[in-house]
């Protein structure tokens, strides 16, 4: 009895799908002139697929988007962005800066 039970468990866990591998960038997004600009880029970020959470910061000109990467991609976002009337382009992470290729 132990023994199917361990067996039943093995299956279920093999044959669950991999987890999806969550991704946070952050978009340096131009063009934002006004404290409403950063709306219209939230809007277009949040309805691409995949995207969880979005962090438009009109001050620093930014976008912080956690996104599921098995759905979409920067270039997905970036593009969004773009559509919108506000192009971006990814911002480079410390860890870039601080060890560049």
């Amino acid at each position: 009895m132990r023994m199917r039970l361990v067996l039943t468990l093995l299956i279920a866990v093999l044959s669950m799908p991999a987890s999806a591998a969550m991704q946070t960038v952050t978009l340096s997004v131009s063009g934002m002139t006004c404290s409403a600009c950063p709306i219209t880029v939230k809007l277009a970020l949040n309805k691409v697929d995949g995207v969880s959470q979005v962090d438009v910061r009109y001050p620093d000109r930014t976008a912080v988007v956690t996104f599921d990467d098995t759905l979409t991609s920067v270039d997905a976002l970036t593009e969004a962005t773009a559509n919108a009337g506000y192009p971006s382009t990814l911002k480079p992470s410390k860890m870039d800066k601080e060890f560049p290729e």
